[in-house]
């Protein structure tokens, strides 16, 4: 039986989501073969390992029993736990499976920790985590694989206004100021003409050192999700049907005004475009065991990248397991491919 960390919560402001995700994961896993080991982040950084009943995990109580500080040895190749309990007790394991949203989890942070300590990684490795998470890095790349991206220009932090507002003009209004570097659209603001720029950039600036302005596409945006690493899988293509506004992220995770249809409403030929090129972005980015690819489909039909989530949300709701439970894989069947893409049966 293999064993496995499973990290979940951490410091980015995606947490509860992460919780979420980690339980749906929990409940799924299949104990035959996979036993969890699951370590919880703290909002603010500490690490706890939690040792008791995996159907009930109480993350309101991080200071409390069965919650154990915890660290991982840095001994290269180790694959142990250490428990900072006093007991001088540890855990070993054979991967890790990060299932983290955001900043210090979903970048390749945890995962360069991981990859230095010699520790298989479920899912994205640190390369790819952190050029997913950089719009504009990604979206060069996937252009160089002759994907089409949306046009847009970078700016640093301090760059004056003036500078901003002619980018924007070239570019053209409505357009969308993004921190370069964060998750679930934090940050995100849809811009209509020039007297929203400077808050926009306040905004994306208390997310990122970087901002992109990048231009509104018109259509809607569809998503493929991908799993394995040399021979790959799609799932079904969804569709999300916006009433006003953008995808930000109250509406990822309430859906209030918006609706999310799998597979989507669009022919079978364009759905198969959608995921041919999903498969390129995908080896482009250097993805492996899973991630979803978020693309836009235009009135034209041209499909033009969006971004890559390397560690999409779990949760029963979830668009990455839905789009693989319209293929034929339910949550425990997903859960098991993900976890033989790394460590095997």
């Amino acid at each position: 039986m293999k064993q496995i960390l499973v990290f979940f919560g951490g410091c980015s402001t995606e947490y509860g989501v992460s919780l979420q995700s980690a339980h749906a994961v929990l409940t799924h896993l299949d104990r035959s073969r996979y036993l969890p080991i699951p370590v919880g982040i703290t909002r603010n950084g500490q690490w706890r390992y939690y040792a008791g009943p995996l159907d009930a995990i109480p993350e309101d109580r991080w200071q409390e029993e069965p919650w154990i500080p915890c660290a991982l040895c840095p001994d290269r190749g180790s694959g142990k736990l250490l428990l900072l309990d006093g007991s001088g007790s540890s855990l070993s394991f054979d991967a890790a499976f990060p299932v983290l949203h955001g900043k210090n989890g979903e970048d390749g942070t945890l995962q360069g920790l991981l990859e230095l300590a010699g520790i298989p990684v479920i899912g994205c490795g640190t390369l790819s985590s952190a050029l997913c998470m950089d719009k504009d890095r990604a979206h060069k790349l996937v252009a160089l694989a002759g994907i089409k991206v949306p046009r847009s220009q970078l700016f640093h932090q301090g760059v004056p206004l003036d500078e901003l507002e002619q980018a924007a003009a070239a570019l053209g209004f409505p357009l969308f100021v993004k921190p370069v570097r964060a998750g679930s659209s934090f940050g995100v603001t849809r811009v209509t003409g020039p007297a929203g720029l400077a808050d926009a950039a306040a905004t994306a600036f208390a997310n990122d050192r970087e901002l992109l302005l990048e231009e509104a596409i018109p259509g809607f945006e569809v998503g493929c999700a991908v799993l394995g690493t040399e021979d790959l899988t799609v799932g079904a293509v969804d569709e999300i049907e916006l009433s006003h506004g953008f995808f930000d992220f109250e509406e990822k995770y309430t859906l209030k005004t918006s609706s999310i249809h799998c597979p989507a409403r669009i022919p079978p030929e364009k759905a198969a475009e959608i995921q041919a090129a999903a498969k390129v972005i995908y080896r482009a980015l250097d993805c492996k065991g899973f991630a979803r690819v978020d693309s836009f489909l235009t009135p034209a039909g041209e499909v033009i990248f969006n971004e890559v989530n390397t560690i999409p949300g779990f949760t029963a709701h979830s668009r990455y397991p839905n789009m693989m439970k319209a293929i034929g894989l339910d949550f425990s069947q997903l859960i098991t491919r993900i976890m033989e893409t790394e460590v095997g049966a």
